[in-house]
């Protein structure tokens, strides 16, 4: 089988691998569809960042069971599936409580094992989710990056009849926006520096779209006056400015879920971190994107809404094609974060 495999020096090549086997009873083999690259597999590809090399990433993935081992009673061969990367140990205290994302005894498909940028994929059973038979197969790849929005709403509670601000208007934060128009919000908010993100934010049904490049942080609160109250604010940027700005805007006890993953030290001057005080907020650390029963709500919640057709994927992807175009267009990146989801379609 074909393969798109990452070595250490950070080049992405097409190769010939062997078709994985089942080695225990509750593996199942994967004909891959779809792939996504997540931003977190940048670091992989160009910074030494994956625990081995080569490697094939991809965590993000939808395709067809073809096989599968003694133990795995409820799929059949052609059932559509897309991956849920997590694997934990299901026995420490964290995961007898349900918090399955804090398992520190996990393993990961795509980073911790071989993933699905490749025609075919060895995983355990429970590291599939099956798709209703409905939903296209390659929006299958979308459903792990539109729960990591969803499990920051359920560690809030929820979105409905909240004030939604998605700070970072990249793909999870788009995501994320469509999701609490969907899911209930009274408005959503994308704050972004980038004009062409902002204004596909409002073709995807932001209320608002706000640029803090142009404007102030105390522009953009005066421009949020009139939703200063019960605000959820979504930190998906994942820098420290943003995570500054968030705290920043926030209306009086808002919200705010920090999604995005830190690569630089966060320092709060006195008075922006006077604000979290004064203004009596509730801050939340979101981590992944799983919850009780396995792998949680937050999976139903994402195939609903894809069921339904009410998120736009197709203005969130910038590249598309096969093994060679996919690794072409992952090592055109060179470590910048892309603009937009590259995904490998296989026949």
């Amino acid at each position: 089988m074909k393969s798109v495999v990452i070595h250490a020096e950070g080049k992405v090549h097409v190769e010939e691998r062997p078709i994985p086997q089942l080695k225990t009873d509750d593996d199942v083999l994967v004909k891959v569809v779809s792939a996504g690259l997540c931003g977190s597999d940048i670091p992989r590809i160009f910074s030494h960042g994956a625990h081995y090399y080569p490697i094939t990433l991809g965590h993000e993935f939808s395709g067809y069971v073809e096989s599968y081992g003694n133990e795995v009673t409820d799929l059949q061969p052609g059932d559509a599936v897309a991956c849920v990367p997590l694997l934990p140990c299901f026995s420490c205290p964290q995961c007898k409580r349900g918090f399955f994302s804090l398992c520190k005894s996990y393993q990961f498909v795509g980073s911790r094992s071989e993933g699905g940028n490749a025609e075919y994929v060895v995983v355990k059973r429970a590291n599939l989710f099956r798709l209703p038979s409905t939903m296209p197969i390659e929006d299958g790849a979308f459903i792990e990056p539109i729960t990591v929005g969803l499990h920051a709403f359920n560690l809030a509670q929820g979105c409905k009849d909240k004030n939604v601000i998605i700070v970072g208007a990249g793909t999870i934060g788009l995501l994320a926006m469509q999701c609490a128009r969907e899911l209930g919000a009274i408005s959503v908010t994308a704050v972004d520096i980038n004009p062409e993100k902002l204004a596909l934010a409002r073709t995807l049904g932001a209320t608002h779209a706000l640029n803090s490049r142009e404007m102030s942080a105390a522009e953009i609160q005066s421009a949020l006056a009139e939703r200063q109250f019960d605000q959820l604010i979504l930190e998906t940027a994942g820098a420290p400015q943003t995570v500054a700005l968030a705290i920043e805007i926030a209306g009086p006890r808002a919200q705010l879920a920090l999604v995005g993953t830190l690569h630089q030290d966060l320092t709060l001057n006195a008075n922006v971190f006077g604000q979290i005080l004064r203004k009596e907020l509730t801050l939340l650390g979101s981590w992944m994107n799983y919850s009780s029963p396995w792998p949680g709500t937050e999976w139903e919640t994402a195939a609903r809404l894809l069921t339904e057709n009410r998120l736009q994927l197709e203005p969130l992807i910038a590249h598309r094609g096969d093994m060679q175009s996919f690794a072409t267009a992952v090592e055109a990146l060179n470590g910048a974060p892309m603009q937009g989801k590259i995904l490998l379609s296989l026949p």
